[in-house]
């Protein structure tokens, strides 16, 4: 069988969370499957391409970074390279689609959170998921997602049909364990001048509910005195106006501190050195930094809405995202309650269990077998 695949996320300056769930499913496949071909189309270098087997060709087409050129990049060059290729399937990984090709394909949507949320990004994007999206999803043989959340809300948003979508979930890094007390002194040194520290890690976006957390944390220094300082992990992404906004408001502005982009081997020694983990997003399509966490052993406060509570289960202290006093009574909680600390810690440690790169990467290919069956 030959399969092109969308691999443009791979050559992502500043890989998310599609891009890791890309790479990690995508490496696992080609390994297990040699006796297939596979076609990455790729948008720009590709220096990653040595992490997967001699059966992936790489072809490299113009550039498609900008809203204008998702529609020809789409709709004139893959159909061409699809064509030439001779692909049996077509397995897009970000949920986009080539609507004019006949060639069967299968998609991953990971959340619909532009339905829900279209303030949340700038209004020509918003428009073009939600007029393509539900096209895409209508067009593909099979989709895959990542939370049974997500698979409702395609099904009720889009009326797909509940058997054409598989749940693959995410997997758990074993990248991401804990590191020895000494490191974590070296970590906290290097980050907060030694303080401990909460944690969030993911894009400077309203999706992330950074306002909220800043303003939580905040009210969270004037009541205790503590020294707990907070870190923001991540690129700027787009709408970041109103969180640093937030930021200058505050008193203890000097105690929130934004790393930036960081590499996947200090990303996993600053989760490590963390006092605890806050993913209060109001909105997750699965959520991998609460899993990273637990598999760091760092006590994870998450949203008690969208996938959380399912991806978390009983190993997150669950908080209203929308409630900035909520979640300053969990950085309380969280921050002085050593018994609830420890507990969760090793429901963390079991819960991660569940989650695993290999069972999505098996999912994954279910999906690309029921398209072509």
């Amino acid at each position: 069988m030959k399969i092109a695949v969308n691999a443009r996320m791979l050559t992502q300056r500043n890989p998310g969370g599609i891009a890791r769930y890309a790479h990690e499913t995508l490496k696992r496949i080609t390994d297990r499957h040699r006796e297939h071909e596979f076609l990455f189309i790729v948008d720009r270098p590709f220096p990653g391409r040595d992490a997967y087997p001699g059966n992936v060709a790489v072809v490299r087409t113009f550039p498609s970074f900008h809203l204008l050129l998702w529609y020809p990049w789409f709709e004139l060059s893959v159909p061409r390279i699809l064509k030439k290729f001779e692909a049996d399937l077509f397995l897009s990984p970000d949920g986009y689609c080539c609507l004019s090709t006949a060639v069967p394909t299968a998609v991953v949507i990971h959340d619909l959170n532009f339905h829900h949320n279209p303030e949340d990004m700038p209004v020509l994007i918003s428009r073009y998921y939600n007029h393509f999206f539900p096209r895409f999803a209508k067009k593909a043989k099979t989709i895959a997602t990542v939370s049974e959340y997500s698979k409702r809300d395609i099904v009720n948003l889009y009326g797909v049909p509940p058997e054409k979508i598989i749940v693959t979930y995410c997997g758990a890094g074993e990248t991401f364990c804990p590191l020895p007390e000494e490191e974590i002194r070296k970590v906290r040194e290097e980050i907060t001048g030694g303080a401990p520290y909460f944690l969030s890690v993911g894009a400077i976006h309203p999706r992330k509910n950074l306002v909220r957390l800043i303003e939580a944390f905040e009210k969270f220094k004037i009541e205790t005195a503590d020294r707990t300082k907070l870190v923001l992990v991540g690129p700027l992404l787009f709408k970041t106006g109103e969180v640093f906004k937030a930021w200058r408001r505050i008193s203890h502005k000097e105690d929130v501190i934004f790393p930036g982009v960081v590499s996947e081997a200090q990303l996993r020694r600053i989760y490590s050195g963390a006092h605890a983990f806050m993913f209060v997003s109001c909105f997750e399509g699965f959520g991998m930094p609460a899993l990273e966490s637990m598999g760091c052993e760092v006590p994870v406060v998450a949203a008690a809405g969208t996938s959380l509570p399912e991806v978390c289960g009983d190993a997150a202290l669950l908080v209203d995202p929308f409630s900035v006093d909520a979640i300053t009574g969990a950085m309380k909680s969280i921050c002085f309650d050593e018994t609830l600390r420890k507990n969760l810690v090793e429901k963390g440690k079991a819960r991660i269990k569940f989650f695993d790169w290999d069972k999505t990467a098996g999912l994954l290919w279910e999906a690309i077998e029921r398209s072509v069956s």
